[in-house]
């Protein structure tokens, strides 16, 4: 998953790379951090206490 940190952005800053590989994600973008960030929070949270052993992709639909 490309995620649009500041490494992320200078990797794949470049519309020419960066297109192709948009192209092949469902949603047709790349993750921001906040929605990284906002998943990583929830599982740590009370709410997905009932959550075990599972592996959650934030892809946007990339491995489906």
């Amino acid at each position: 998953t490309v995620v649009l940190t500041p490494l992320g952005m200078r990797a794949w800053g470049d519309p020419a790379k960066a297109d192709p590989m948009k192209a092949r994600i469902p949603l047709g973008r790349f993750a921001t951090v906040e929605e990284v960030s906002s998943t990583v929070l929830f599982l740590a949270s009370d709410a997905a206490s009932m959550i075990h052993g599972q592996m959650l992709l934030v892809d946007g639909g990339f491995t489906a």
